[in-house]
């Protein structure tokens, strides 16, 4: 099962492939392009999918891109015989087509289209992590006149603790920070280790503060003007969870440029996963 895109077209793209070999765990690929188109990822998730398999089978291939299944069953002996030429024009995405039937020599290959989203199984979880894949090729990872924040926390539930951790990262040079509080909340742990990167600047620089936490994204660019204007309060008048840290993160943004990113559990960028693993390291040392 294969899948791909990108948002908008062209733009930021994703593909993602799942192998599922008899009586055997699935296998799932990934991948991404900052610049790139529908088509393109649909492709690419093809030739990596069958770039996996070491040596010849007989392969079922499901994918819901009728521009993939017609162009690989109707159209590419006629691109070969017309020298990879569409018409009189060139032929676009030639050189992924040409990879993909190179790919395909190898193997004994049934193509099968499947209508997206009706909830075939496998169909969902590809485009699931094809999409979360777009979203990583969309973080301006490679920003050099910033500080990249990865923030993380961990919590082992109401009898645990619960830990923190930050990945502060400006080109070639990183640090690592963390901590951990008895009975903390995860929410308050995601807040904590937010407030502890900014705190650690010591360079007036635009901030990338990435995070897992929808909660703590949220706060900082949606609620939190809101919740100050009334008292601390939310819009059904009860106090705001967590208002200590709410204050101390709101005055660290004050004086500091923050662009906000939330990274999906299937496309953490590898600080951010060392990021969740300090955190949860430092969790299990405060149980």
């Amino acid at each position: 099962y294969t899948d791909g895109g990108c948002n908008p077209n062209p733009g930021p793209g994703g593909w993602a492939a799942i192998l599922l070999f008899p009586g055997q765990k699935a296998r799932e690929l990934t991948g991404s392009h900052p610049n790139t188109t529908n088509n393109r990822m649909e492709l690419q998730a093809a030739i990596e999918a069958l770039r996996a398999l070491p040596a010849p089978h007989r392969v079922t291939f499901y994918t819901d891109s009728e521009y993939l299944r017609r162009g690989i069953t109707e159209w590419l002996p006629h691109w070969q015989t017309n020298g990879w030429r569409r018409g009189k024009g060139e032929l676009k995405n030639r050189d992924l087509w040409e990879q993909l039937a190179e790919e395909t020599r190898r193997h004994q290959i049934e193509w099968r289209w499947t209508r997206g989203h009706t909830g075939d199984r496998w169909n969902e979880r590809a485009d699931r992590l094809a999409r979360s894949m777009i979203d990583a090729a969309a973080l301006p990872l490679d920003d050099p006149n910033a500080v990249h924040i990865f923030a993380a926390g961990s919590y082992r539930g109401k009898t645990g603790g619960g830990g923190w951790a930050v990945i502060l990262r400006y080109r070639e040079a990183e640090k690592s920070l963390s901590g951990s509080a008895a009975g903390a909340s995860s929410n308050r742990m995601h807040l904590q280790a937010a407030i502890e990167g900014l705190r650690a600047l010591k360079k007036s620089l635009p901030v990338h503060l990435y995070t897992p936490s929808d909660y703590l994204k949220n706060g900082a660019t949606r609620w939190l003007s809101g919740w100050r204007a009334r008292n601390w309060k939310t819009k059904d008048g009860k106090p705001v969870s967590n208002r200590d840290l709410w204050e101390a993160l709101a005055a660290l943004l004050q004086t500091r440029r923050v662009r906000w990113h939330v990274v999906s559990k299937e496309a953490m960028p590898p600080p951010m996963q060392r990021a969740r693993h300090l955190a949860a390291e430092a969790a299990r040392a405060a149980s």
